[in-house]
């Protein structure tokens, strides 16, 4: 019976879990789809800064975010999330920085580590690696406003010529089953960064259209200056979005494998329960027609 109470317990515990892992796996996937929207809103955005520069390409050799320095630190901003449950995305993206050519190659004190996240910064503690700045990561109710102070403290190191590029470690979003770990030069700026941000294709045929004869007030390079500037802060917002999105499909993947293996445990402990109880009832009986012959016979006697 003591075994029988076991697998019983067992049964309700499993059974609670997977309660919690499916209601998770329901949430997670409510939240990426609307990180998911954001992203390509933010995208979007993205397209229509590009096609605004193009409007003063002659403008953009010249702006301070293009410029090639041979001299200052390079900055690394590893992007995790906060919490965990979410697979191994953010062991993904903390390799994806400390295990990259770029990381390995430059000199500790050339760099400036910038995390964003409380995964990030731990990962930078237990390797025992200066952190510059912390971020609390990105709030479920985060507003474009709320991210810029976030991206103007990244900025602000290039604006005051502390550093000669900015690489953003982050996870680009795909689909709900696929992300990737990418390693990005947000800093210097310059077409090819962008191209290789967004769709390669639709790129090329902003270039080829071109913008011949456009006129530009009040002067080509404020414009392209204001439009660089804008479209620099979108690409770390976008990330952001990309890294909840990615968070919240790994999650949802994660809570769903979870709530799997719950059903498979609890098939097995049902069966155990079964035989258990099924080999109980055939001793119980057993010692009851036992205990009926040795009544016959002591009635015989």
């Amino acid at each position: 019976m003591s075994s029988l109470i076991a697998v019983r317990k067992k049964i309700e515990s499993t059974n609670s879990t997977r309660k919690i892992t499916q209601a998770m796996q329901l949430v997670a996937a409510n939240k990426m789809k609307l990180f998911e929207r954001r992203a390509l809103s933010a995208r979007g955005y993205a397209w229509d800064l590009l096609k605004g520069l193009h409007m003063t390409k002659s403008a953009m050799k010249t702006l301070s975010y293009a410029e090639i320095r041979e001299e200052g630190k390079r900055v690394f901003v590893l992007l995790t999330s906060d919490k965990g449950l979410c697979g191994s995305l953010n062991h993904r993206l903390i390799g994806g920085l400390f295990k990259s050519e770029t990381w390995k190659s430059t000199p500790s004190e050339d760099r400036i580590l910038i995390t964003i996240g409380k995964k990030s910064f731990e990962a930078a503690r237990r390797n025992k690696i200066r952190v510059a700045e912390n971020f609390d990561g990105i709030s479920e109710t985060v507003t474009p406003l709320e991210a810029l102070k976030i991206v103007s403290s990244i900025v602000a190191y290039w604006d005051n010529r502390q550093a000669r590029d900015i690489t953003l470690v982050a996870s680009h979003y795909v689909n709900p089953f696929v992300t990737h770990v990418t390693e990005r030069t947000y800093l210097p700026f310059s077409e090819d960064m962008v191209n290789t941000y967004l769709d390669r294709e639709e790129s090329e045929d902003i270039v080829s259209e071109g913008y011949s004869g456009t006129i530009v007030e009040p002067q080509e390079e404020r414009v392209a200056s204001l439009l660089a500037h804008q479209l620099v802060e979108t690409l770390f917002v976008h990330a952001f979005y990309e890294l909840k999105a990615s968070e919240y499909s790994s999650r949802m993947v994660a809570m769903k494998s979870a709530t799997e293996a719950a059903d498979d445990i609890l098939k097995r402990l049902t069966q155990e329960y079964n035989k258990t109880r099924q080999a109980v009832i055939t001793r119980e009986l057993a010692e009851l027609s036992a205990a009926g012959e040795a009544m016959k016979e002591q009635a015989y006697a």
